[in-house]
């Protein structure tokens, strides 16, 4: 457990960073971090392989394997154009039903009242392909959910939302 740390917990179907414990100077690796999760709600754990004793106290640089994270950003990117696709293919009742994000691939779970046939599956494809063409730039913006609902982010009754501030 640390105070803070730049290691993202495995969290609604995304797989955790991994990355490294340093010393402060970042000269002696002191722990591989193999994963974080959430044993309660805001208290991140880390899972180590310790290279060196680890005590209580000590001071410790934290840093995230770039490329992984990187990839694992790309396929969450990913089940956002896979949902907003299947909305545009097959209606606005379309609700993602589950997800996982992960380094090699993802896996998006929906509902929808009938199987996908070929023609919808190509359509589908084609649209999230043509979005990734655009290159477009992510942009992140931190604000209360009101306010992101009212700039067109969506939500869905049953779903948990922060109260104070979410990222959109």
């Amino acid at each position: 457990m640390l105070d803070r740390t730049v290691i993202y917990a495995e969290s609604g179907g995304q797989v955790s960073d991994k990355g490294a414990l340093y010393d402060n100077s970042e000269s002696q690796l002191l722990a591989e971090v193999a994963g974080a999760f959430y044993p309660v709600a805001g208290l991140v754990a880390h899972e180590v392989i310790a290279k060196e004793t680890l005590r209580e106290g000590d001071r410790v640089t934290v840093v995230a394997d770039a490329d992984r994270r990187g990839r694992v950003m790309r396929n969450h990117t990913g089940t956002h154009l896979v949902h907003a696709a299947l909305r545009n293919i097959l209606g606005p009742h379309v609700k993602q039903a589950g997800s996982l994000n992960g380094v090699d691939h993802l896996r998006f779970d929906f509902s929808h009242f009938a199987p996908v046939d070929a023609e919808e599956l190509r359509d589908i494809e084609q649209m999230v392909n043509d979005e990734i063409r655009l290159n477009t730039e992510i942009e992140t913006n931190v604000t209360s959910l009101d306010d992101a609902l009212a700039s067109g982010a969506l939500a869905f009754f049953g779903d948990k939302y922060p109260k104070a501030t979410s990222a959109w």
